[in-house]
């Protein structure tokens, strides 16, 4: 077996512990050093224990600055800008940055100066990287030399299957997308004065519009789509657990009953672990823990007048999209050293 990736995470957020959690078994992943702006004594009981995934069962425990588990020891750092951590002194092959903060080549470039040898971003970039990539859009585009990536969201990923399927079998005219989305970290509990005036309100008293990047980065990889896809967010007081709501028109009307055989077929064949289906009346709730990157609702599919077509997808914000991210980081350790 080749030797273990060595990863680092700069920032331990709901991402960032997710990834953890399902990778930190795994022997082709080796966890040496995670950066965060928590003091180690938090960021050992966010990882333990999670309001929303339960309680580790692993013993996993805390030694000063170390996270120890089956004689292995993981490093926390306290965080900062890239560039700070020297990563060659700890021989990192990869770095998974997740704070949301650095989105563009040049604040994400001193992660390589600073000596690890590739870097995602588990955000949409701002700026030109070397890559941006979805699993069961663009994978195969991947090539050796990529040294930042961008793994999209959670959100950017759903829409871009949904639209993926529909095109391939059917053909999409144009579309307008809703995200009903979970609250997030970054919203207050109760009014609190922000620069974006409807987030400043309640994250949990009210259903908040909010602005989405999945169209633009998803018009991007997916150039036929180019001007004919909108669409904006709902964050609403659910703590996990969201749903992409896409209204198309298609080149033909297919029947709903061939709408939900296409998902279906997708789910089973080429897009298998990826897309789930689902013909239970299911809600928010029951998305979370999935490890797909999205769950089709066919009881939710409708047709109006023959002209639009409307189509569910559920998922959890950030586990699914934790396995994305370990399945790309071993799609690239299999193509060698650049």
């Amino acid at each position: 077996m080749n030797k273990p990736l060595r990863v680092a995470l700069f920032g331990f957020g709901r991402v960032g512990r997710n990834i953890f959690r399902i990778g930190f078994k795994n022997p082709q992943f080796e966890f040496v050093a995670i950066s965060d702006l928590g003091q180690p004594e938090a960021m050992h009981y966010l990882l333990m224990r999670d309001s929303i995934h339960g309680a580790m069962g692993d013993e996993i425990e805390l030694d000063g600055n170390n996270l120890i588990y089956n004689n292995h020891k993981v490093r926390l750092l306290e965080g900062g800008t890239p560039g700070l951590i020297p990563w060659d002194a700890y021989d990192i092959d990869l770095v998974i940055d997740s704070t949301g903060t650095y989105r563009t080549r040049d604040k994400l470039q001193p992660h390589l100066d600073a000596g690890a040898g590739r870097v995602f971003v588990t955000k949409p970039p701002e700026d030109q990287i070397d890559r941006i990539i979805i699993k069961g859009i663009n994978e195969d585009t991947i090539d050796k030399n990529d040294k930042i990536i961008s793994t999209t969201s959670a959100t950017t990923q759903v829409l871009a299957l949904m639209l993926k399927v529909l095109d391939d079998d059917f053909g999409v005219k144009q579309a307008m997308m809703t995200t009903v989305h979970a609250y997030t970290s970054d919203q207050p509990l109760a009014d609190a004065v922000r620069s974006d005036l409807r987030r400043s309100r309640s994250a949990v008293e009210n259903i908040i519009p909010n602005e989405t990047w999945a169209p633009d980065y998803v018009s991007q990889l997916m150039p036929q789509f180019k001007d004919k896809i909108a669409g904006m967010a709902m964050n609403v007081p659910v703590a996990n657990g969201s749903c992409v709501d896409l209204t198309t028109e298609m080149n033909e009307m297919p029947s709903i009953e061939e709408i939900n055989a296409a998902f279906k077929n997708a789910s089973e064949n080429s897009f298998k672990n990826i897309i789930g289906y689902t013909e239970d009346p299911i809600v928010s709730s029951d998305a979370i823990g999935s490890g797909n990157t999205m769950v089709f609702d066919s009881k939710a599919t409708m047709i109006a007048s023959n002209k639009l077509l409307k189509t569910i997808a559920w998922f959890d914000n950030g586990w699914g999209f934790a396995n994305r991210i370990l399945e790309l980081a071993d799609a690239y350790t299999s193509l060698g050293d650049s």
